[in-house]
């Protein structure tokens, strides 16, 4: 498993958590379980790093979140996607697509090719 770092981490955290909205209302240990089970263990994601993005993930209007009891009489709090979360999570997701397929044609060029100096010129 790969450990990526914490600014990547947090970046990449709320298109996922947005995926696992669009399914089903969830609460943070439930989003983590969820993230950790689609990915086949290869995401795990500290309760610490989750509740702060979900809070501004909320502050933000993408998500919804409420306060519910649960049959052992505690409250969880569970999250929702909103339209507005519906419409971020197209836009993540296409941001995300172009810059993959960015990484991939930068990747596979051959180096002789990256090492050449800029032809551009700045004024």
């Amino acid at each position: 498993m790969l450990e990526l770092n914490k600014d990547l981490m947090a970046s990449s955290l709320a298109p996922l958590v947005l995926l696992i909205l669009r399914r089903q209302e969830s609460y943070g240990y439930q989003i983590i379980q969820e993230l950790k089970e689609k990915t086949g263990g290869e995401l795990q994601v500290a309760e610490g790093t989750l509740y702060p993005v979900l809070k501004k993930m909320e502050v933000k209007g993408w998500i919804d979140g409420d306060w519910k009891k649960v049959d052992s009489g505690r409250e969880r709090r569970y999250y929702t996607l909103t339209e507005k979360g519906i419409k971020e999570l197209e836009t993540q997701f296409s941001q995300l697509n172009y810059i993959n397929d960015l990484i991939h044609k930068l990747w596979n060029l051959p180096n002789s090719i990256l090492d050449k100096p800029s032809t551009s010129t700045s004024r």
